[in-house]
Formats: C-alpha cells, structure tokens, sequence
C-alpha cells in the first residue's frame, strides 16, 4: 500500500490520491514515468515531487521506518505494514494502575515480533536500556491505544520512545467502525485467549501486581500470561485490520 500512497507528498491530500488513481497512475514508479500530470501539478512541481519519489523509494529498500514515520501522518502509518511487517514488533504493557505523577510505574512491558514473545518485569529485568535496546532492533511498532497509552507512559516513567512508524490498531479499528476495547474486538475478529485469562481486564492485571508483589508467584504467572495474550493477538489482528484499511481506501477498484 506504502507505493500506491501519495499523501507522503508535500501538499498532496487523499482527494489529489484518488484522482491520480483514477488516472491510472497507482504507485510511484506510475507517477515519475509520466511526463504529465493533468491536474494542478505543475511541470516544475512534478519534477520536485519525482525527486522525492525517488528518495522515498531508496529510503524504503534502506527500511528507513523513520523517515516514513515523519512523511505520514500518524494516522496513516498502517500503509506501512505489508513492507515493514517482517520488522515489526507488537507492544503492550501492564501497570500498577496509577497515572505517571501520581507515582505510576511500568510493571511488566511485553513485545512480540511474530515469533518470541519477551516480558520485561519489574524487579527483574526491566529497565530502560534493556527496553530501549529491544525496541531499536525493530522498525515498526504495532499496538492498540498505544499512541495514547502505552508510549506516552513509557516515556514519562520511563523516558523510553520509539522513532519509527507506529501502526495504532485501535484508531485503525475504529476507522472501520469497529469500537470498544482490545477484548471486545478480539472475538468479533475470531480471536481467542488462553482460557486461564479470559475475561480477565486491566483492572485485574493491577491486583495480580500487587499480589504477586506480596509474594504470590502464581499471581506474576498469571500476569505475564494476560501480558502475553494482550501482545501476541496484537500481530493477528494487524494482519486482519490492515486489509480492510487498505480496501477502504478505494484503490483495490483500480488495481483490479
């Protein structure tokens, strides 16, 4: 989707996109082969933008996530997933139920790349370089309100970001008219929990916490098993919710 996409243009909106889509002109090798565009480009304009068609393309063979993190806006991210999906890494993270200033801390941050999932807990071996070292090793973050949770309290308590593209499933979701919770869309999508933590909510996941602060080590098990289900269904529903993005877009018409 990434090369059908023109918004990363200076000046070029989703409505501009759709026209050249009806022109035939689809992805960016299309737009620098023709030598006009029958719209409000201009032929000095259309020059420039060829050129920085051509470094979009170079900097996508680099796997250059940030640059397209910067080029897109944020809500557009998902177009990256079908390239960057074999450098991506799903993030979700439990917490001791307090807002950052009022003493919240992280106490258990879990990241699956499709293939191992890893806990960071608390105590053990959570820390900031050991987070911020992990995540560098990847180009594409996947989360669901991550933009709005998980991130914004890594980097309070924290002070651990991530430059690249970040594919929210939440708003993704919520594009496609899907609303509520992770849990709620999990079973509208086929997607099922371990049967040890099914049910189970936020809320919950805080008390576990604490009672495994008090030494319940069945309670830190539990923990990181909901931690598990909340970031390993997180690559799933990716790989169901980026289609339907990309369907409505409309460009599946032209490229039929």
């Amino acid at each position: 989707m990434i090369r059908n996409t023109f918004s990363i243009l200076d000046g070029v909106g989703v409505r501009l996109e759709r026209g050249l889509w009806r022109k035939g002109i689809l992805e960016w090798k299309d737009f620098i082969g023709a030598p006009a565009i029958k719209t409000s480009i201009s032929a000095p304009r259309k020059a420039a933008l060829d050129r920085d068609l051509m470094d979009a393309g170079e900097r996508l063979t680099r796997g250059d996530s940030g640059y397209f993190a910067r080029a897109l806006p944020r809500k557009e991210h998902w177009r990256l997933y079908e390239e960057f999906r074999a450098r991506a890494v799903c993030l979700d993270i439990e917490t001791n139920g307090w807002h950052p200033a009022a003493g919240g801390y992280v106490t258990v941050a879990g990241l699956y790349d499709g293939f191992d999932y890893k806990a960071f807990v608390r105590g053990e071996n959570l820390s900031a370089p050991a987070l911020r070292r992990e995540l560098s090793r990847y180009g594409y973050l996947i989360t669901f309100f991550g933009s709005a949770f998980d991130m914004p309290f890594l980097r309070e308590t924290l002070g651990v970001d991530f430059e690249g593209a970040h594919f929210d499933l939440c708003f993704g979701a919520r594009r496609l008219g899907m609303k509520g919770g992770l849990k709620k869309i999990e079973p509208l999508m086929g997607i099922n929990r371990d049967e040890s933590v099914r049910g189970m909510d936020g809320y919950e996941a805080v008390r576990l916490w604490h009672e495994a602060a008090r030494g319940n080590a069945g309670a830190m098990d539990l923990l990181i098993t909901y931690n598990r289900e909340d970031t390993v269904n997180l690559m799933a529903l990716a790989g169901m919710i980026y289609p339907r993005l990309k369907a409505q877009t409309g460009i599946e018409e032209y490229l039929n």
